[in-house]
């Protein structure tokens, strides 16, 4: 099993050197990182390899690792790229069960010597991956992950029900567009084009798009097709949030969404249903290689 991410170790260790000033060349020993953060050694090792690979510090044989550069010619990564440790071990947590690393059921105490947090933390995590409707807790400190998402046929199907009902609930009778919503979405997409694609994080961008399709299905007054929106994207974040480790397919989203925002905001209500239909059937496919991977 797999142990606590190293990128976010990194991060923390950069924050370390900064903080304190460091002189190129100051010598950044193994254990007492490990001993300064309460991890063992292994992650630290990992963290630091990753940091001599962007050229922040330098590995000597036999001797360790030695920053390459004064801590003041460090640039920070940037503040909306960075992960919290609940957010990263969420994360990690959902990959690892994608790639059968975890069984089924799984103990709070396995997990906690898996990743080398604390019992707080990860308690966090899990009540977290609960709501979002891919684990459930067990009797005592027992979970169990939930087969929807492990499976490429549910997703899939999932899909395949957001292609069927959002473009519906835009020829719902009641259907009526809230022009101070259609807006501030029309600002949110805006705003990802214009740079917000490459500093948010996977959860900020998964929210903005969840959003998107949320509000459109809430524009149909129908509080049936808004339910069940709203429970899909609960239930495709771990494999949306993975998609969004590659970013370059985002712009066309982003420019398919205000497309049909334009026809929505002009009064071209059948065809903005058509091109919704489009949109998510265009989602799943461009998706597929991610899907894949699912038992």
């Amino acid at each position: 099993m797999p142990r606590i991410l190293a990128p976010q170790l990194a991060l923390q260790i950069i924050d370390y050197i900064r903080s304190r000033h460091l002189p190129a060349g100051s010598h950044l020993g193994t254990q007492f990182l490990a001993d300064q953060f309460k991890v063992s050694r292994a992650p630290v090792l990992a963290a630091l390899k990753q940091l001599a690979q962007e050229g922040v510090v330098v590995a000597e044989r036999n001797r360790g690792f030695f920053l390459a550069r004064d801590a003041s010619l460090i640039v920070p990564p940037a503040k909306t790229l960075e992960e919290s440790a609940e957010d990263s071990l969420y994360y990690q947590l959902a990959e690892d069960r994608l790639a059968g690393k975890l069984e089924e059921r799984v103990s709070e105490n396995e997990l906690m010597r898996c990743y080398e947090v604390p019992r707080a933390t990860l308690r966090n995590v899990l009540l977290r991956a609960a709501d979002d409707l891919w684990m459930e807790r067990l009797p005592g400190h027992g979970w169990r992950f939930l087969p929807v998402l492990t499976s490429q046929q549910a997703y899939e199907e999932g899909y395949r029900f957001r292609a069927a009902i959002e473009p519906l609930a835009l020829l719902e009778p009641g259907f009526r567009v809230n022009p101070v919503a259609l807006q501030a979405l029309r600002a949110q997409q805006q705003a990802l084009l214009d740079g917000e694609i490459d500093t948010l994080s996977r959860t900020q961008l998964f929210e903005r798009n969840s959003e998107f399709h949320e509000v459109l299905t809430g524009f149909s007054n129908n509080a049936f097709f808004l339910d069940a929106v709203k429970k899909v994207n609960r239930v495709r974040r771990l494999l949306d949030y993975r998609s969004t480790l590659d970013r370059s397919r985002l712009p066309q989203q982003c420019r398919e969404h205000l497309l049909i925002l334009d026809m929505l905001e002009s009064g071209r209500i059948v065809e903005a249903s058509e091109r919704l239909r489009i949109h998510v059937q265009g989602a799943l496919a461009s998706k597929r290689d991610l899907v894949s991977v699912l038992r």
